[in-house]
This record gives structure tokens, sequence and C-alpha cells, in this order.
């Protein structure tokens, strides 16, 4: 699933804070990998992230699957693995990041933040 969050100026490892997710790299495109893992201590399953920023229009832009387990085999650049994009489990995760990163830790409110799916 992929949504975009309006009005990026903060950082990507405060925002991955905020949310609940830890950075686990970056690729050559400029993309960030963030992952939160489900069960305490075990790897998989986990939801996944891939988030860049979009310079231009001032956004982020998200990403979001769950890897049920670890990619079974490398071909190349690509991995095989067994992720979900679509579903009220992801659903539901997309709308608590949306309404984490929509409270400001200060006192002001959050205008101007437009998300979309």
């Amino acid at each position: 699933m992929e949504f975009t969050v309006k009005n990026a100026n903060e950082t990507i490892l405060n925002m991955a804070r905020k949310i609940g997710y830890k950075p686990t790299g970056n690729n050559e495109n400029g993309e960030y990998s963030l992952a939160k893992e489900l069960n305490n201590g075990y790897r998989y399953p986990r939801f996944h992230i891939y988030l860049k920023k979009d310079e231009d229009h001032n956004e982020y832009i998200l990403s979001l699957h769950l890897d049920q387990k670890q990619p079974s085999y490398e071909h190349g650049k690509n991995h095989a693995h067994s992720g979900e994009y679509k579903g009220e489990v992801i659903e539901a995760e997309a709308e608590r990041i949306i309404r984490v990163l929509a409270n400001t830790s200060d006192d002001s409110p959050s205008k101007g933040n437009i998300y979309k799916f």
C-alpha cells in the first residue's frame, strides 16, 4: 500500500521513531527501509516500509507491506518473499501511522498535513 505524507518537515529518523519503526538501510534509489517487528524478539513477521522524500513537493512517499517471512532466495537485486501489500491489516497500520504523524509533540495543531492513499 502506498500513501503520501505532506509537509515532510522532520527527519526520516525522527519520523521512524514516532511511528515505532527502526531503520534497516537504504538503497541506491534514495529509498529508506524501515521495519517494525510484530513478534517481540523475532524478525518476522514484520511491517516493512520503503520511504522516499520528494523534495520538490515537500512530502514523504511511503510504501507499506507486511513481510511474513525472510526472503527465500536472492535473484540479482530482487528478493522473493511472502509479502502482503493489501488488506485490513495493512490498512489499519497505515491509518495508525497517519494518526501518529498527524499529532504534533508541541502545542500547535498539525495544520496542512494531507494524507492520501
